[in-house]
């Protein structure tokens, strides 16, 4: 991205400074930036709409120079382009590149007449988007779905509440089954872990979870149904169902396939980048995915898109937002990665009974709420490395921290709209589609409403 550019450059011209880059003596005031960009992310919508839609990627810019430039002069332009390269290259690019695969070929994908959006109906669709969630991961799976779901609805005066829903159901619950799932259990996948111990291990609770959010859904959707009926608002016949673009379906199982050879493909092969190792599978992965997109454009008449009212603009507010995101987290999870040394030690603290014994309870509680405001990947590697990083035993007499951490990473991404990498996309889509979705905070507070009690829960239950 051009922005991202000229942080490079800024940090490249920076007096390079004689201080060590070092998390145990980093300040939290590094993590200043990120926190003022996920304030604009939050604040800046409801306050300036006009200005956010017309400038938003300019204020990810000014937050990411409020870093990259403090942080070039401090710790030299070396240390910065390091940082800015790895976050982006490794981080950014690969969360960009399989979204931008999966929301072109599932844009391809039309489904023509509509369920109706009755309670019934809705329901069985966010159950269907919670199902193939752990299939085809939750990404996957909002994209494939959350176009049906919009179309069915959109006769109902009352849309939000069936889009937060989804985000919670087929955005993160549902994927907590496989490491195909979500992003953090394909990193322990990758790491060691067993690909069915997830499914035996987290079965019971994300079926209760599932059920409940199913369950309240169909009440709440009801409950607005009725009243939608009361007013004499017409419902549309539905008429005959039928897909088109049905191809883009292949293609979709090719970016699962693509996706899961990357992580169990590993050639030895890397290329330094400013410091920077890129793996041989990941450019691979990438350019093969980047290869199915175009495909799908050029194979997929222009009707079905223009039904889909397919366009750019969902993922080029997605890229810009997440970019910075990337770059001005990255103090924030190396102070984390110090463990009880850093400035979060005493957070790190929370996590330890007595004896160094992982108190289960509170590793799934601080797990849960730093995977809501951070990335849950990278959360999930830290408390995974914190707990050990030995697969073998995280799988037998750690069992329950680790158990802890995959649930706490996977469910608590519901929370916000940045804990996982649907939930944005999503909400995205949906306002683009006219619908007036909650701002950052107030989705906070609604899926908070939904969602505490029944964690708390299946902390009491299941760990």
């Amino acid at each position: 991205m051009e922005w991202s550019r000229g942080a490079l450059l800024l940090a490249l011209v920076a007096t390079p400074a004689a201080a060590a880059f070092d998390g145990a003596s980093l300040p939290l005031l590094w993590g200043l930036p990120f926190a003022g960009l996920l304030l604009s992310i939050a604040i800046v919508p409801l306050v300036a709409p006009r200005f956010w839609h017309a400038h938003f990627g300019k204020v990810a810019l000014a937050w990411s120079l409020a870093l990259v430039v403090p942080f070039a002069v401090r710790f030299g332009g070396g240390e910065a382009i390091h940082h800015v390269v790895h976050a982006l290259l490794l981080e950014w690019m690969p969360f960009l590149v399989i979204l931008f695969a999966l929301y072109t070929v599932a844009g391809g994908i039309c489904v023509r007449g509509r369920t109706g959006g009755t309670p019934a109906r809705n329901t069985a669709l966010l159950a269907l988007g919670a199902a193939l969630a752990s299939v085809m991961g939750t990404t996957g799976s909002a994209m494939l779905l959350i176009r049906p779901l919009l179309a069915s609805n959109e006769h109902r005066r009352h849309r939000a509440h069936s889009v937060v829903f989804f985000i919670l159901l087929a955005g993160n619950v549902g994927g907590a089954l496989t490491p195909l799932g979500d992003p953090p259990l394909f990193i322990g996948f990758m790491k060691g872990i067993d690909f069915f111990w997830t499914t035996r291990a987290l079965a019971l609770p994300t079926l209760a979870l599932c059920i409940a959010l199913l369950g309240l859904y169909y009440v709440v959707d009801r409950a607005l149904f009725a009243r939608e009926a009361a007013d004499n608002e017409p419902v549309p016949d539905p008429g005959p169902l039928r897909l088109e673009g049905g191809f883009n379906l292949v293609l979709l199982g090719g970016v699962i396939a693509v996706v899961l050879m990357s992580g169990l493909w590993n050639p030895a092969v890397t290329f330094d980048v400013l410091g920077t190792e890129l793996e041989l599978q990941r450019v691979i992965r990438d350019l093969v995915l980047i290869g199915l997109a175009l495909l799908s454009l050029k194979l997929t008449p222009a009707v079905v898109r223009e039904h889909n009212v397919f366009h750019w603009g969902p993922i080029v507010e997605v890229a810009k937002l997440f970019a910075a995101i990337f770059v001005t987290i990255f103090p924030v999870v190396t102070i984390l990665q110090a463990g009880p040394e850093g400035a979060l030690g005493g957070v790190i603290a929370l996590v330890s009974a007595s004896r160094g014994v992982p108190d289960n309870f509170m590793v799934f509680w601080v797990t849960g709420v730093l995977s809501a405001f951070l990335d849950n990947a990278p959360t999930y590697l830290v408390f995974f490395n914190l707990a050990g990083g030995d697969p073998a035993a995280l799988m037998g007499p750690l069992a329950g921290t680790l158990k802890a951490i995959s649930m706490a990473a996977v469910y608590f991404g519901a929370l916000t709209y940045i804990g996982n990498a649907p939930n944005f996309m999503i909400k995205a889509i949906a306002e683009d589609r006219g619908i007036a979705m909650p701002s950052f905070f107030a989705y906070l507070a609604y899926a908070s409403v939904v969602m505490l009690p029944m964690l708390a829960v299946v902390s009491w239950l299941a760990i």
